[in-house]
């Protein structure tokens, strides 16, 4: 059966659509001007069945989204085109000591106002983290009589973890519970450290036996230790939540992303953390969203036809960490930090988190109200030359904005035009921690042809490695994303930006999966701080190495920055 579905088809150049002779938002709503009519056209989905459009409707999605995904795997997704890396003074702002203190005020005020709020994502499962484990574990229960020797040295990765992790076992914050465990069970594991016998160790750590990690969330598992107890990552963000997002009533609002299974335990932390943290008139609003099913997107097998299980159902898979721009936009916020779940210090690196967190802000502020001056004085008519000029060079300078053509050339209604449009978007300030060879993306000036850049923050399978030169662009970066966000989400109206305006559609990626023994192709959407944001205003500022300490596998809580 083949079913027909017309479809808007959008322009892709979105806001940075514009040109010397006029502008044109190519897609994006009624907040900007002059939006140019999205094109339509008629997509054929083969073997869609009545039963699968209910079955596409129950999960809050439509068959014309569906259209539009299935388009996406039958032409792909172009590669971003790098220009070139930012640095120190090229896309990339430094801040001095006197500066720092200026912002860390500007930005406290604004706090006790009670502007901010953080948003964290935590739906993530522990399995990559643990990787090196559960590959050994599966040796054991794969192969009889499996012994392991330890080898921190090994060729093998896996191997090599696993021997650090038991080397070390008791500098991790789990490990009393871990002891406790097995000692309920008459186990000893200093015995079988002793003996050798890792298989025990593994169950009882990653299994219902013990410690359940490996269906533990990352937030939710025990990262550092302190004189009176452990804490869990999701603590440590509310730690974190009460230095910075604290209102002057005491309040502070932090918003976890988490995954439906997990919600109930994330509950019951909170109510415990509470009584520990909830002190000196601290007293905390923590909500709770999940990722919505309607941003799960279909799989396909190889020929690009609907993947479907056993039972003959269309498999849909999670969109990836882009679909939580709707948990964001949903939140309505105005201040909102942003930063991974594993991105955690103890207290006594937290003063310098801390203060850079301000600063950031503090930089945000300051842009947000040079951007709302100028657009409140366009949108009252004034029209005097030299304001504009100003404005067209605060937007180069500090926004990193391209004009459409030499502001001399312009006239003073397509000056007034480039600004009302440039500046009416979301803000962000970016910190960038300089490269030292963590995997993920990086800050980079981006060309979208006839004469238009942007800076975007860039992940490597967005770039043609083939292709020499870009490969060369890409090696040569300066600075790492740490996701270490500061937004801007409301306009001059002081209303929240509709977030889902401002995503660019094709910086989308399509991978292969298996499923039941079967090849398939998933598509995830534009990531949070990559396409999903690829329309916003972006600034990216330097923040030291001290305030990123991601926990990306096991071994990573052993570094000297983890430790007590």
């Amino acid at each position: 059966m083949v079913n027909q579905c017309t479809v808007p088809v959008i322009d892709n150049a979105g806001l940075l659509a514009y040109s010397s002779r006029g502008i044109s938002a190519g897609r994006v709503g009624g907040s900007f001007p002059s939006p140019r009519p999205a094109g339509v056209r008629t997509l054929k989905i083969p073997h869609l069945t009545g039963q699968d459009i209910e079955q596409i409707r129950a999960r809050g999605s439509t068959p014309e989204a569906v259209a539009a995904q299935m388009e996406m795997f039958r032409k792909g997704f172009p590669y971003t085109k790098l220009l070139r890396p930012c640095t120190l003074g090229d896309g990339i702002h430094t801040l001095r000591d006197n500066d720092i203190r200026r912002l860390v005020e500007v930005y406290s005020r604004e706090a006790l106002e009670g502007r901010a709020m953080k948003f964290v994502p935590a739906s993530g499962a522990a399995s990559r983290m643990l990787k090196a484990l559960l590959t050994i574990q599966s040796r054991y229960t794969g192969s009889e009589g499996y012994r392991f020797s330890p080898d921190p040295g090994s060729d093998d990765p896996d191997a090599a973890g696993f021997a650090r992790f038991i080397k070390d076992i008791r500098k991790f914050a789990f490990f009393e519970d871990l002891e406790k465990a097995m000692a309920g069970d008459g186990l000893s594991l200093d015995g079988l450290l002793l003996s050798g016998s890792y298989g025990d160790i593994l169950a009882y750590a990653l299994t219902e036996k013990g410690l359940c990690l490996s269906d533990t969330p990352k937030g939710l598992i025990k990262f550092h230790r302190y004189p009176t107890g452990s804490r869990t990552p999701f603590e440590e963000h509310l730690v974190e939540g009460a230095a910075y997002v604290r209102d002057k009533r005491g309040r502070v609002r932090v918003h976890f992303t988490v995954s439906p299974e997990h919600k109930a335990p994330f509950h019951d932390l909170l109510e415990k953390a509470k009584g520990a943290y909830e002190k000196n008139g601290i007293s905390f609003d923590v909500r709770f969203s999940v990722q919505e099913p309607f941003t799960d997107t279909i799989a396909v097998d190889m020929e690009n036809r609907p993947f479907r299980d056993a039972r003959g159902n269309l498999v849909f898979r999670p969109g990836g960490h882009g679909a939580l721009l709707e948990n964001l936009t949903e939140l309505k916020g105005d201040i909102v930090f942003i930063k991974n779940i594993d991105n955690v210090v103890p207290d006594r690196l937290k003063d310098e988190v801390y203060t850079y967190k301000k600063a950031l802000a503090g930089y945000l502020v300051e842009l947000q109200n040079q951007i709302f001056s100028c657009l409140r004085r366009i949108r009252g008519g004034e029209d005097d030359e030299k304001m504009l000029d100003e404005g067209i060079a605060f937007a180069s300078a500090k926004l990193s904005a391209t004009p459409p053509d030499k502001p001399e050339r312009m006239s003073k209604k397509e000056k007034a035009d480039f600004l009302s449009f440039f500046l009416n978007r979301p803000l962000r300030v970016c910190g960038m921690v300089k490269n030292v060879g963590e995997p993920g993306g990086g800050p980079f000036w981006v060309d979208h042809g006839a004469g238009r850049v942007s800076l975007q923050i860039v992940e490597s399978s967005q770039v043609d490695m083939r292709v020499q030169e870009q490969q060369r662009i890409w090696k040569s970066s300066t600075h790492f994303n740490p996701v270490d966000l500061v937004c801007g989400v409301r306009g001059v109206d002081g209303k929240p930006f509709d977030l889902r305006l401002f995503t660019d559609p094709e910086t989308g990626f399509i991978s292969t999966k298996s499923k039941d023994g079967r090849e398939l192709k998933a598509l995830e959407l534009p990531g949070l701080w990559n396409g999903a944001m690829a329309n916003w205003i972006t600034v990216f500022v330097e923040v030291p190495i001290t305030t990123f300490a991601p926990v990306k596998t096991i071994v990573d809580l052993l570094r000297k920055e983890h430790q007590p």
